[in-house]
C-alpha cells in the first residue's frame, strides 16, 4: 500500500517531493499542480523516469505506470534509451545529405569541390535514395543507385558512393542508424570496373610554340589563362583563383596561398618575361569590382574550368588542360639538365618519401627562375 492518498494528494499546497514508496514520487510545484517521476536502479546507478503530469495522472494511474514501467527495467528493456529513440526525428537521406555537406564544406578549400560534392548526390542519389530515411538504407538500395552509372561513368560513380558513405557514416554517428554505411557488401554487388588507363592527355612539347602562337592569335580571359598557366606550369584551380594582390611584378614572383594548393602549402611561381606580358594584356579585363587576374562573366566570380577546355576543344585537340603540366615536365627531363627535384618543386609536387620531406628544407626557388626562363623562352618564342 502506498503512503500516499488521493485526498492527500489534492490537498496538498506546500511545493516538494512527497514518496509514495517503492521509488514513486510527486514533485509538487504548487496546490494541484506538479509531475510524477520513478526512481529506480540500472546498472549499479539511480536513474529518475517521469512519468506525467499530476493534472493527466492521478495517483492510482501513476502507481500503474511506475509497476509497468520497473517491470520493464527487470526485463532488461532500457526505458530511457527506447524513450530517446522515439523522440529522435530521423531525417531523409536529402535532408541529412544537406547537413553533412553544410558541416564540412567550410574544411573543404576547393569551391569546386563544395557544389560538386552535393550536386553529384542531387543528380545520382536523391532520385532513388532522396525521399528514404536514413534509418532505413541498405546495400540494396545503394547498389541500384549507383548501377546505372558503374560502368559509364566510373568515376562519378565511385565519388556518388564514397559520399553516400560519408552521409550515412555521420547519420549512425548522430544515431539515426544503427550501423554504417555498408559499403563493402555494395561493391561486391556490382560489376568490376574497367581500370583506367593512362594518365591526363598531354600535348607533346614539341607540339606547343605552335600551340602558343595559336592562343594569342586571338585575345580573351580565357586564352590569357590558358597562356598563364603553361608558362607557369601551374594547375587550373591555381591560375583561375589568381588574384593580382598576388602578383609582386618588381620582383618578378607569384604567390599563392596555402588554402588555395592542392597541398595545403604556400607555393612562390617565379614569373618568366613572357607571363609577365600576359598579365600586362589582362589588365584590360580587370575589373573595379574583382580582384580575379582572370575574371569569369560574372567579375566576381573565377573562370569555369571548362572555358579553358574549351578553347582546346575548339582547335580540335583531344587533349586535358592538367596535361600541359606533363608537357612541362616531360621538357625538362629530355631537354634540359635541371634535377628532377627542381622540376617537381615548379609543379608544387609533395614529396612521396616522407623521410626526404622531413629533411628537406628548401623550394629550390632560386634555381626555379632560370628554369621557367627557358621554359617560357622554349614555349613561347
Amino acid at each position: 500500500m502506498g503512503k500516499l492518498t488521493a485526498m492527500g494528494v489534492k490537498n496538498l499546497t506546500e511545493p516538494g517531493r512527497y514518496s509514495d514508496g517503492e521509488g514513486l514520487i510527486l514533485k509538487l510545484a504548487a496546490k494541484g499542480k506538479g509531475s510524477w517521476i520513478v526512481r529506480i536502479q540500472a546498472n549499479g546507478k539511480r536513474r529518475d523516469i517521469g512519468l506525467g503530469t499530476l493534472a493527466d495522472l492521478p495517483l492510482g494511474e501513476a502507481r500503474e505506470a511506475a509497476r509497468a514501467l520497473r517491470k520493464e527495467m527487470k526485463a532488461g528493456i532500457d526505458v530511457l534509451a527506447e524513450r530517446e529513440k522515439e523522440a529522435l526525428v530521423i531525417p531523409s537521406f536529402r535532408d541529412a545529405a544537406k547537413l553533412v555537406h553544410e558541416e564540412h564544406k567550410a574544411a573543404w578549400k576547393n569551391g569546386k569541390h563544395q557544389a560538386q560534392w552535393i550536386n553529384t548526390l542531387e543528380t545520382y542519389a536523391f532520385p532513388t535514395l532522396g525521399d528514404k530515411l536514413v534509418s532505413e538504407i541498405e546495400g540494396p538500395a545503394i547498389r541500384d543507385a549507383l548501377s546505372p552509372i558503374w560502368l559509364t561513368k566510373p568515376e562519378t560513380a565511385r565519388r556518388v558512393r564514397q559520399r553516400i558513405g560519408s552521409v550515412l557514416d555521420w547519420a549512425c554517428a548522430k544515431g539515426f542508424r544503427e550501423t554504417e554505411a555498408p559499403i563493402r557488401s555494395v561493391i561486391r554487388g556490382l560489376p568490376r570496373q574497367p581500370k583506367k588507363q593512362g594518365h591526363f592527355a598531354a600535348m607533346p612539347y614539341p607540339d606547343l610554340p605552335a600551340f602558343v602562337t595559336w592562343l594569342r592569335g586571338r585575345s580573351s580571359v580565357g586564352r590569357l589563362a590558358l597562356e598563364f598557366l603553361i608558362l607557369t606550369a601551374s594547375r587550373s584551380g591555381e591560375v583561375r583563383g589568381a588574384r593580382w594582390n598576388e602578383i609582386d611584378v618588381k620582383k618578378k614572383l607569384w604567390t599563392i596561398p596555402a588554402e588555395r594548393m592542392k597541398a595545403g602549402t604556400l607555393h612562390v611561381v617565379p614569373l618568366s618575361e613572357a607571363a609577365l606580358d600576359v598579365l600586362k594584356r589582362a589588365k584590360a579585363f580587370r575589373s573595379p569590382v574583382s580582384d580575379l587576374v582572370f575574371p569569369g562573366q560574372n567579375p566576381r566570380r573565377q573562370l569555369s574550368d571548362m572555358t579553358l577546355l574549351k578553347i582546346l576543344r575548339d582547335k580540335g585537340d583531344d587533349y586535358t588542360v592538367h596535361g600541359f603540366r606533363s608537357s612541362f615536365r616531360d621538357w625538362v627531363a629530355e631537354k634540359t639538365s635541371y634535377p628532377g627535384e627542381v622540376a617537381e618543386a615548379a609543379l608544387a609536387h609533395t614529396i612521396a618519401n616522407k623521410v626526404e620531406a622531413a629533411y628537406r628544407r628548401t623550394d629550390y626557388l632560386d634555381k626555379r627562375k632560370p628554369l621557367m626562363t627557358d621554359w617560357a623562352k622554349f614555349a613561347a618564342r
